[in-house]
């Protein structure tokens, strides 16, 4: 059984030291390709530094929208420029719109509408961040599907309901489930997750946040995304050993991996 964990954060500091003991884990656990996102363009050469050692991920390059007040009018042209010198790089983002507590939404809106420019421009998908924001983010995309052409993506870390998940299924998106598909409370989550088509179905752990039940309360890690596909597959009524299959398939087909024989 493979795995594919499609948005990973193993740069950040609570994993350092313990990369090699986390490696291991997770091929225990039967994850055979991680997807590392990013925050800001300037995580680049370490996250490029982890797939060195790592052959087994994938990145991403963008600019977070909780971090949009740091976007210049150089950040479009670093971001492209970083996702050309790599043929490692799979997806623009993570991207997006979070408007929870946020007071700086026109220029999130800037930021995303410029990666999706650089996303259509290099061809490859963007990694779409919505928090609080469903609604404006679907205004936004369908403007820019209209005017300058769709764009392939993912809505990671999803947790909208069955309307909004429509919504962004209707414009041709992939939706991802993280630790949160696990957790008691998230019944929205839970009904919007029985309704995705299977070939459009993610699985995450958006590690180190949101470990999943039985792992509640630690530190997320990639082999825990074990504890997804098992909830994910038992809240459909279908295999483990069918969403594996079936979320590694779609996973190399929306980012492009080929995987190892």
């Amino acid at each position: 059984m493979q795995l594919i964990d499609t948005h990973v954060h193993i740069n950040f500091d609570v994993f350092q030291g313990n990369l090699s003991s986390l490696k291991q884990r997770w091929q225990e656990a039967g994850v055979v390709h991680l997807v590392h996102s990013c925050v800001e363009p300037k995580e680049f050469q370490g996250i490029q530094s982890l797939a060195d050692r790592f052959p087994e991920l994938s990145f991403a390059v963008g600019l977070h929208p909780l971090d949009a007040d740091k976007w210049q009018d150089s950040t479009a042209k670093e971001i492209k420029s970083l996702a050309a010198s790599d043929v490692r790089v799979v997806a623009i983002g993570e991207t997006g719109l979070d408007y929870y507590k946020a007071d700086n939404q026109k220029i999130q809106i800037v930021a995303l509408q410029e990666q999706l420019r650089i996303a259509k421009e290099l061809d490859k998908p963007v990694i779409i961040h919505c928090r609080e924001a469903a609604a404006s983010l679907k205004e936004l995309l369908t403007d820019f599907w209209q005017t300058e052409g769709a764009v392939p993506g993912v809505m990671h870390c999803w947790g909208g309901n069955k309307e909004e998940t429509g919504w962004f299924l209707d414009l041709g998106f992939y939706i991802s489930y993280s630790g949160i598909v696990t957790f008691k409370n998230a019944k929205q989550v839970q009904t919007a997750a029985k309704m995705v088509p299977s070939d459009r179905l993610l699985i995450e752990t958006d590690c180190p946040f949101l470990a999943p039940v039985p792992r509640r309360g630690k530190t997320n890690e990639p082999s825990y995304v074990l504890h997804v596909a098992e909830h994910v597959a038992q809240l459909r009524q279908v295999s483990l050993e069918s969403i594996a299959e079936q979320t590694t398939e779609n996973a190399c087909r929306l980012f492009n991996i080929q995987l190892k024989s």
